[in-house]
């Protein structure tokens, strides 16, 4: 299997981002996809309460379990629908919850945007009994995706230093958790839910203003790397050479491109 980056992204607060900020049409390109659903769902085993930290517009939510969510920005809960589980305004890092409040605790394409990584970790393990399920991709490897490495490489700029280096992601796991299993999660070519790695196979989305507004790495990026990497992007795609750099992709139904599906035990199960 070839294998691409990941979507990696800085922690917003190290940018004075908020989804307040970037997230005002977040649901009209990001919606839950079925397969990688499937598998968060399957990773929740037998639990019966769960709460979804950085739960945004409500993706991922599993409709067979009780779900709090949590959610910081208000424009966030705003675009959550009417059959999403009761949201609490609050942060990855300072749950509002007492410990051992929830079977599972669940954080899904949203600690890279917390201020306290490490910290929001420990919150998660706090309030949860039995397990603790992470769905994110994994900095270190943020420069095999061909989008950062040949049009965007300010992208690994905004990465905290710390996490550039493979392999420390998964020790801060390790290190708030104890045994994680982290599970390769390949994003389908037709993935439903537009985050930054989804249209590996589809190059011509990302020159759709509309899609680059469902992806937070955007609105940190300057104008002025967005406009030249856009720029060679369309040519590149114009002239043949993407097709020529990267045409074996288009035979490829999947692909590796970093996401993992994080698995954290806190107790024996029968």
């Amino acid at each position: 299997m070839r294998t691409q980056g990941c979507s990696a992204r800085n922690q917003v607060g190290l940018t004075g981002l908020s989804y307040d900020d970037i997230g005002r049409t977040y649901t009209a390109t990001r919606s839950a996809d079925p397969r990688i659903a499937g598998a968060i769902w399957q990773a929740l085993g037998t639990a019966r309460s769960v709460i979804n930290v950085g739960a945004g517009a409500g993706a991922y939510e599993p409709p067979h379990c009780h779900v709090t969510a949590v959610e910081p920005s208000e424009i966030m809960i705003r675009q959550r629908g009417a059959l999403t589980a009761p949201v609490v305004n609050a942060r990855a890092e300072d749950l509002p919850f007492a410990d051992g409040s929830f079977d599972v605790a669940m954080a899904i394409l949203s600690d890279h945007h917390w201020s306290d990584r490490g910290r929001g970790f420990q919150e998660l393990r706090r309030v949860a009994r039995e397990r603790v399920v992470v769905f994110n991709a994994d900095p270190g490897e943020s420069d095999l995706f061909w989008l950062t490495r040949e049009y965007l490489p300010g992208f690994l700029d905004l990465i905290p230093p710390r996490y550039r280096e493979r392999g420390v992601w998964e020790r801060e796991l390790r290190e708030a958790f104890g045994r994680v299993e982290l599970v390769p999660v390949p994003i389908p070519h037709d993935c439903t839910d537009g985050f930054y790695g989804a249209f590996w196979r589809r190059p011509e989305a990302y020159l759709n203003p509309a899609v680059r507004r469902g992806i937070s790495v955007f609105a940190q990026l300057s104008r002025d790397e967005i406009t030249r990497g856009l720029r060679r992007l369309a040519a590149d795609l114009e002239s043949g050479r993407w097709a020529a750099m990267h045409g074996d992709l288009k035979a490829m139904s999947e692909l590796h491109l970093g996401y993992y599906l994080v698995v954290a035990r806190l107790s024996a199960e029968l």
